[in-house]
């Protein structure tokens, strides 16, 4: 790799910042290598004799290293891969030395304290014109951010993962996706321009396919993965759109270009809106936002550690630093703005209505990231990027916690199911009940991880929330946001419907996190008496991780506490992000920073805990573990419930008004008439057919003469002789140039 640029007179030159591009290159080592130790286990070299028997010669119990061997998250004892001890040592040994070397270089960039962005070019990608695109990285306080939490939490699912995955016939082929993912993310947050983030944000697409369909022996699965994989596509050609546009307009596409071209754009234009609007489009099918929120709760069907990755500490989040990335552009268009923070609102609100009824453990924590997500958008949309960021990072530790925690129990009661030959659902909260006494390490854990994403103090998503639903409250009032319209409606009066919804979305967060944990945690067992003899918690490989998790669930809130609470550092978050977000922030509140009276400030925090306090306090009051039934006793839903316990019939909706129209016409119109119909019916009338479906004997006119006459023209073309193919070439080569000059 040859390195064209570097900043000669950056403070970062020569120090350990230069070694960058290793921090994508290491999981990229690690795909490769356990993609050999995948494929190398799948080579079965043919009989000696070619007459032996084809009959399948493995032994029971062998890796099917194509397909999945386990459903869902079922782990059947089986013998382990050959390559597993390996696989072990290379998956999270790769991710292991990409966090400490990103501990290093953010070390460095804290000693260096430089405000400039530090940028290495190592080739020249797209070099067409005027469009100048190199291969090239970008460090700042943002991207060594997005890094740490990648990699950080990426190393501790690792780690889960070689516990709940280490028995999986196609355990080398997961670890080489996984790692493949991570290289992807690291690209897509350490990418200098637009192009080459797409180029990390279209791989994350590809890694999530494949990981969310990894056992794909299982239709649902496969079906899983496709559709998170279509449906994002709709959001990418929106980012596409953006980009062509920002080329058109401005003339660059890498981010200290765009952003030092952007001026010449007109304040709250039709151009930059459009821009910022087509890139939400990209950000709302990444991050799952209305309308193309449904790919995720269906990626539950791939591992729960592919869940805490991909769905919830990394991937979702990729349209909230979209947004933070640009936000130059975004605080150039205020009516843009508005549109984030109001799907934003929605979303969180009406994912977590849904969340009330599910009982499925994982839907329970898909649902819950959509609406947390949906608190991102409310932040960066409004302006507070750096609190929009500040909860993507706790986010990404307390939902990782919850996942793994979920993980946990899934695999608890896998093993107990196994062991007296039970098939009910492990994943239903109906069949759970009492795990306290079995699990008391997750217990604990996950009511820490509960407790942060309802937002009770001391813990991380307190901080985080309190400081969007603040954000949004205070901009409600003198910011360009309130100055502008949405639909002719005044941008305050959004805000503040925004606020309340973010409000609302609280208290039904804390009603069913606490119901999930009162339903898998509380009450009597309902697993069944010889299944409570198996039930015990998960190795240490995989309890590790949730520990430290835990310590980030309970205090990562204090990288950034509030000037309300001097606890410790004040703002280091803000401050850290200030270099990249600050002067756009500012310019959303017309330069002058917003100071909300200590009264005021008391009052909102006050308001948001005794929610989120009301919304646990009503959980335990109403929500009675001992009464419930197992899954199979259960009465079906009725009224409401059942909407909610539908998911609102989306899914079907959709089905009704997209899938099957376009199935109709793929069918109808382009199957049986153009192609059987049209093409077909003039191919009968030159050729003798005679198939499968046919009359025996049955001909028409002309028998093969047209499809003769076109292949003898095609072989007049070539001759085989190379001479002549040169000569040819010559010659048109004279003839167009020829063309150009005497025109």
């Amino acid at each position: 790799m040859m390195l064209l640029q570097e900043a000669g007179a950056h403070p970062l030159s020569g120090t350990v910042a230069s070694y960058v591009w290793l921090l994508p290159l290491l999981p990229l080592l690690g795909f490769v290598l356990n993609g050999l130790l995948s494929l190398v286990a799948a080579v079965r070299l043919g009989p000696v004799d070619p007459g032996a028997s084809h009959a399948d010669a493995r032994a029971p119990g062998a890796h099917d290293a194509n397909g999945g061997g386990v459903h869902g998250d079922d782990h059947h004892p089986v013998a382990r891969h050959r390559y597993a001890a390996l696989t072990s040592l290379i998956g999270p040994g790769m991710l292991v030395l990409s966090f400490l070397l990103a501990t290093a270089i953010f070390l460095a960039m804290r000693a260096a304290g430089a405000h400039e962005p530090f940028v290495q070019r190592y080739f020249s990608w797209m070099p067409v014109g005027d469009l100048q695109i190199d291969a090239a990285f970008q460090l700042d306080q943002l991207s060594i951010l997005m890094v740490m939490i990648i990699t950080g939490v990426g190393t501790l699912i690792h780690i889960f993962s070689v516990g709940y995955m280490v028995d999986d016939p196609g355990y080398p082929r997961y670890f080489a996706y996984l790692n493949l993912f991570v290289f992807f993310m690291l690209v897509l947050v350490l990418g200098a321009s637009y192009p080459l983030m797409f180029v990390g944000w279209e791989g994350v697409g590809l890694c999530s396919y494949l990981l969310i369909g990894f056992w794909f022996s299982e239709k649902a699965n496969a079906d899983a993965g496709k559709k998170a994989f279509i449906v994002n596509r709709i959001g990418d050609f929106g980012f596409l759109i953006a980009m062509f546009m920002l080329f058109a307009n401005v003339g660059k596409l890498d981010f200290i270009g765009v952003n030092a071209a952007a001026a010449s754009l007109p304040f709250a234009g039709v151009v930059v809106t459009t821009i910022c609007l087509f890139l939400f489009l990209g950000c709302a099918g990444k991050s799952a936002q209305i309308p193309l929120y449904v790919w995720l709760p269906d990626a539950m069907a791939g591992p729960t550690p592919v869940s805490a990755l991909i769905h919830a500490a990394t991937m979702v989040a990729a349209g909230v630093y979209l947004i933070a990335r640009s936000n130059v552009l975004f605080a150039m268009a205020p009516t843009a703005g508005l549109v984030v923070v109001l799907v934003g609102a929605v979303t969180a609100i009406f994912a977590a209505s849904i969340g009330l009824k599910q009982w499925d453990i994982k839907k329970v924590l898909a649902y819950s990231t959509v609406s947390q997500l949906g608190y991102m958008f409310m932040g960066v949309g409004t302006g507070a990027y750096a609190a929009g960021v500040f909860h993507l990072m706790t986010h990404a530790f307390f939902k990782a916690l919850l996942f793994l925690g979920s993980g946990s129990v899934i695999y608890a009661m896998h093993a107990a199911y196994h062991h007296t030959g039970n098939h009910d659902d492990a994943q239903d909260m109906r069949n759970m009940g009492g795990l306290k006494a079995f699990l008391p390490i997750t217990w604990v854990l996950m009511w820490i991880a509960t407790l942060a994403i309802s937002g009770i103090p001391p813990f991380a998503g307190f901080f985080s929330k309190d400081a969007i639903l603040g954000a949004v409250h205070s901009h409600h009032e003198g910011s360009t946001l309130d100055s502008a319209t949405l639909l002719g409606i005044p941008g305050g009066a959004i805000l503040m419907l925004s606020y309340v919804l973010g409000l609302a979305a609280a208290f039904m967060t804390a009603v069913y996190m606490t119901r999930m944990m009162l339903y898998t945690f509380h009450g009597p067992n309902r697993s069944g008496e010889k299944e409570r003899e198996h039930l015990r918690e998960a190795p240490w490989s995989m309890t590790g991780p949730l520990v430290v998790l835990g310590a980030l669930s309970a205090f990562g809130g204090w990288f950034n506490l509030p000037a309300l609470l001097p606890l410790g550092p004040i703002g280091a978050l803000d401050r850290w992000l200030d270099p990249v977000v600050g002067e756009s922030t500012l310019r959303i509140t017309n330069g002058v920073a917003v100071e909300t009276p200590a009264s005021t400030e008391w009052l909102l925090v006050g308001i948001a805990v005794a929610i989120a306090a009301a919304g646990i306090a009503l959980a335990f009051a109403r929500l009675k573990p001992a009464s419930l039934v197992p899954k199979k006793d259960a009465p079906a839903e009725h009224g409401f419930e059942r909407v909610l316990a539908n998911k609102y019939f989306v899914d079907e909706a959709y089905d009704a008004v997209i899938v099957e129209p376009v199935l109709a016409t793929s069918r109808g119109l382009l199957w049986r008439g153009l192609d059987v119909g049209i093409i077909d019916g003039i191919t009968r009338l030159f050729i003798q057919s005679k198939d499968d479906d046919s009359a025996p004997g049955t001909t028409v006119p002309m028998g093969g003469l047209l499809p003769r006459a076109i292949g003898w023209m095609g072989s007049q073309l070539q001759s085989g002789l190379v001479g002549t193919y040169a000569w040819v070439l010559v010659v048109g080569v004279l003839f167009v140039l020829g063309a150009f000059t005497f025109r």
